[in-house]
């Protein structure tokens, strides 16, 4: 199961963020969103579990949890295509 992780500090790195998550069960992957243009973090990440069932603990012990010094947001990541788009006027 893939889960969304907000808030995340700017300076917590994917290992870190492993290393929260790995209590629950097996992390397949971790994925820490930055900028294009600048490289830094945006302030939330993925992570990717084997099991949905510890994936499923781990959104719940997890959601609004302290992680250095921020309550971070966990939740199921939706899919892609679910998302809304925005449009851009030119």
């Amino acid at each position: 199961m893939k889960i969304y992780v907000g808030n995340l500090p700017y300076a917590v790195t994917e290992d870190e963020l492993k290393e929260s998550f790995s209590e629950f069960g097996e992390v397949l992957n971790t994925n820490i969103v930055a900028d294009n243009f600048t490289g830094k973090s945006k302030g939330y990440g993925f992570v990717e579990m084997l099991d949905d069932a510890d994936a499923s603990n781990a959104i719940q012990a997890l959601d609004e949890s302290p992680l250095k010094g921020r309550t971070i947001i966990v939740n199921r990541a939706r899919p892609r295509n679910s998302r809304i788009r925005r449009r851009y006027r030119h």
